[in-house]
């Protein structure tokens, strides 16, 4: 769980880590960093399989960061490990798949507590079943497929940095000096 001593930590999770997790981890890097707050909540990424270790995004992700001036070529995929369980504040599934996967794999209620689905804080779909919340793989689809993976994210940015605010509470206002309001991404 999180403490003031340590950041908050984030991690997203699809099937290979070369699409929807580097794009969230790196917009959401993106949206903490526009909040002041990138001293206090590090965000990263990891896939299911092992299918892309090693590998970089993918490029098509990469066009889109890119247009947005988010640098992705430092990404290099990797595979979930067990104990980022207890290492991480809040796990965020891209997808229905990963939510089951991960919600099997939790060692305890504490870790299950913190596997979400990353577009259940949009909140024009908050409430809705995990299983509309999903961000099918652009992988198999063409640039369209990312810009749509893109929106999906970015609309669900707000409420997890609101969640995160929350979580990390007045102790981050208190050093930061002053409440500022959640920004969006163009």
């Amino acid at each position: 769980m999180y403490s003031t001593s340590s950041p908050y930590r984030i991690i997203t999770v699809c099937t290979g880590n070369i699409c929807r997790s580097p794009m969230a981890a790196l917009m959401l890097t993106e949206a903490f960093a526009a909040e002041g707050l990138s001293d206090v909540v590090v965000v990263d990424s990891a896939g299911t399989t092992g299918y892309e270790v090693g590998h970089p995004i993918d490029p098509r992700a990469a066009r889109v960061l890119s247009a947005k001036h988010i640098a992705s070529e430092d990404h290099v995929a990797r595979k979930w490990r067990q104990e980022w369980f207890a290492e991480r504040d809040l796990i965020l599934a891209l997808d229905v798949d990963h939510f089951g996967w991960l919600q099997e794999g939790a060692p305890d209620a504490g870790s299950l507590a913190k596997v979400r689905m990353l577009r259940s804080f949009d909140p024009h779909v908050a409430g809705r079943s995990s299983l509309d919340l999903g961000i099918e793989d652009p992988w198999y689809g063409g640039h369209t497929d990312f810009d749509t993976t893109w929106t999906l994210i970015k609309d669900a940015i707000p409420g997890i940095v609101q969640h995160v605010k929350t979580a990390i509470g007045p102790q981050v206002e208190a050093e930061s000096g002053e409440h500022q309001q959640v920004t969006s991404m163009s």
